[in-house]
């Protein structure tokens, strides 16, 4: 199957430096989905999965299926902040499958489970945007040269009508137009 305009390849290493950023802000609000459903496996066997995908286990079925019952958890969580750690656990696991294809959809695989921990922050500072802003600017800190080189392959990200569509776009303007090389920043 050939390849349309502006469509590219993604290497394993590519998509391991992108599963570990998505699974790092994943375990970082992993507890306000366990504290509230703390019967429910599916989130962290999602983001078990991307850590065995980022550690270099193969893509397989395992990181298809997690994620797709992570946002199962997610749907049937109670509250917004719940919801979002869920829902970033499931892209945590779906980064390993990263399409390159030259939409900026897919900016959502790389940067949501981010934007999302941003706004699980806010919500747990009683709805404070500088709280989000300061765990946007710990996400810059995070990115690795190679995430940023594969952000920059897609178009920006959508911008959209709701506060973790708007902290996405925001974080993915950040690191397009960083000038210092992120991820050795603090």
């Amino acid at each position: 199957m050939g390849m349309a305009p502006g469509d590219f390849h993604l290497t394993m290493d590519e998509l391991r430096a992108v599963a570990h950023y998505a699974a790092q802000h994943a375990e970082d609000v992993l507890p306000v989905f366990e504290h509230a459903v703390p019967d429910d496996p599916r989130p962290r066997a999602a983001i078990a999965a991307a850590r065995a995908f980022v550690d270099g286990a193969r893509r397989t079925n395992l990181q298809r299926v997690t994620s797709l019952d992570a946002h199962r958890a997610a749907r049937a969580a109670p509250g917004e902040a719940a919801r979002l750690a869920a829902r970033a656990a499931g892209d945590a696991a779906s980064a390993a499958y990263l399409h390159p294809i030259a939409r900026a959809t897919q900016v959502g695989h790389i940067l949501r489970a981010a934007a999302s921990a941003a706004r699980v922050g806010e919500i747990q500072a009683g709805g404070d945007p500088a709280a989000g802003e300061a765990l946007l600017d710990r996400s810059r800190r995070r990115a690795t040269p190679v995430l940023v080189g594969v952000l920059r392959r897609y178009p920006p990200a959508p911008g959209g009508g709701g506060r973790v569509a708007r902290l996405m776009s925001t974080l993915d303007g950040s690191l397009r137009g960083t000038a210092a090389c992120p991820g050795t920043a603090r």
